[in-house]
């Protein structure tokens, strides 16, 4: 009864004709900001922080809120039809994109949409109702946990994605290497920067993110001498009823675990695609369909990345800590409010705290009506001819890429990766788990070294520990059954030759 009256009170404040319209615009801006590549909610927000100085506070949070869980399924159009993904949205890209060469483009932006909504309804009722009480399991994880948490996503990551765990490994250590580029916190040492001034600050995953997906897909189409255009066949919106008892498992089962992933800081959306798209894997009925353009590829990765969009709310305000850059700055916009996120923001600023978990709901379904309905009209965008569209992309990608620092070196860069993205593509090589080493690598890198701090260089501590002793047992056991499942493959026998045929 109490979680019912705390909501009631949020409603209240939410569904204020002036936090409605502050939230309306969120939203919109967000898909808007998601559908272009390279303009994510990360410079949206930081672009717009300033503006928080003239609004109301509630209204601020919410309409920074809207513009954050609105750009995650904005992310996931034009991954699904352009393979142009931002962080949130690269495991979109597998199946979605599969599923647009294969004329299902609607049907894939519909799963995306109703599986989002999902995952953010979802969401929204564990953090109304378990958000004192989780913010403390966050307690729980102490850095020999957190690495082995990280560990166990590599192992899992790289055989999901590539099949092949030897494969997946050596493209997360290169996304690791490549995430050590930059001033070293600790000491203030350069590394890997070869002295130019550029690199000081490391390499941003937009510029390794639109380099390695989006402008090696198109170089990759350009070197094709077909002809073609992003969407192909007609628009199928509404499933069947046999697809549409696709999607609510997976769904479901992407909620659960984005809900969960969400409130861990150093989860959020981005491991969280990745370990619901595990999960889905193994659990689903049609396992093996998924990575050739399976429904359930799209419905439960959608479901994870906004049920952990929303989740993610719960260190910030429960604990005061950012798990990701961008509630670092949502945490800016608390702050210059005169808010402090804590353990005291519950009761301090209740109408806050309940106003925004509600506008959440709120935003919930003005994504699904803003977005379902004009699923047509974003797809009558990518009709256009390929030889005609691929310049405009190109030139939003040099525009998001330029806007995070305001730099002409990072288009430079983001060209690098896309060369090395097309070689990897030629290579039969997935960029996915390189990404996912490049995001990961500087807080594994940070978690590893508190952990031998706290031991005093003892390793032991990663198996003494109950968290991370249990995930470093699953991860050699993974390690184990693909070993037993390499040297258990039968030898594929030699073509006979057909004269050999014929004289016996």
């Amino acid at each position: 009864m109490e979680i019912l009256h705390n909501l009631a009170f949020g409603f209240e404040h939410a569904l204020t004709w002036q936090n409605l319209l502050f939230c309306a615009i969120g939203c919109t801006v967000g898909t808007l900001v998601g559908l272009l590549p390279g303009l994510g909610p990360l410079a949206t927000i930081s672009l717009l922080l300033p503006l928080t100085y003239s609004i109301p506070t509630g209204g601020a949070l919410i309409m920074l809120a809207g513009i954050y869980y609105g750009a995650q399924y904005g992310d996931s159009v034009s991954a699904i039809t352009m393979k142009m993904p931002h962080a949130s949205s690269i495991v979109a890209c597998i199946d979605g994109y599969q599923m647009t060469l294969k004329g299902q483009t609607g049907l894939a932006l519909f799963t995306a949409g109703v599986s989002s909504f999902i995952g953010g309804t979802v969401a929204i009722v564990v953090l109304a109702s378990l958000a004192p009480a989780l913010g403390e399991v966050a307690f729980l994880f102490g850095p020999a946990d957190y690495t082995a948490l990280m560990l166990f996503g590599f192992f899992c990551v790289s055989f999901v994605t590539t099949g092949s765990l030897l494969n997946g490994l050596a493209m997360c250590l290169i996304g690791v290497l490549l995430g050590q580029i930059g001033t070293d916190v600790n000491s203030g040492m350069q590394r890997f920067t070869m002295d130019l001034p550029f690199l000081a600050d490391g390499i941003g995953v937009v510029s390794i993110a639109l380099g390695c997906f989006g402008i090696a897909e198109i170089t990759k189409n350009l070197d094709s001498k077909e002809e073609r255009s992003p969407f192909q066949g007609k628009i199928k919106l509404i499933p069947t009823w046999p697809e549409f008892k696709r999607i609510i498992p997976s769904s479901l089962r992407g909620s659960v675990v984005g809900s969960f992933l969400g409130i861990l800081p150093g989860g959020g959306p981005v491991i969280a695609q990745f370990a619901a798209y595990a999960v889905d894997k193994k659990l689903s009925k049609y396992r093996d369909e998924i990575g050739h353009g399976a429904i359930e590829g799209v419905a439960g990765q959608a479901a994870a990345d906004e049920a952990a969009a929303r989740t993610s709310f719960i260190p910030l305000m429960s604990i005061g800590i950012p798990e990701n850059a961008v509630m670092a700055l949502m945490m800016a916009a608390f702050i210059i409010k005169g808010i402090q996120p804590g353990p005291n923001m519950i009761a301090g600023h209740p109408d806050l705290f309940w106003g925004l978990v509600a506008s959440m709901w709120v935003g919930n379904v003005f994504l699904i009506t803003l977005n379902v309905p004009l699923v047509r009209y974003w797809l009558s965008v990518f009709k256009i001819p390929y030889n005609v569209l691929f310049p405009a992309i190109l030139f939003f990608c040099c525009i998001g890429t330029y806007s995070v620092n305001n730099n002409l070196d990072d288009i430079f860069i983001t060209a690098l990766f896309g060369l090395m993205g097309y070689l990897m593509m030629r290579l039969e090589l997935d960029p996915a788990p390189l990404m996912l080493g490049f995001i990961l690598g500087p807080m594994l890198e940070e978690n590893f070294r508190r952990a031998l701090l706290l031991s005093r260089g003892s390793f032991s501590i990663f198996v003494t520990r109950p968290i991370s002793g249990t995930l470093m047992g699953l991860i050699a056991l993974l390690v184990v059954w693909q070993l037993v499942t390499f040297f258990r493959k039968k030898p594929a026998k030699p073509p006979v030759a057909p004269e050999v045929l014929q004289e016996a």
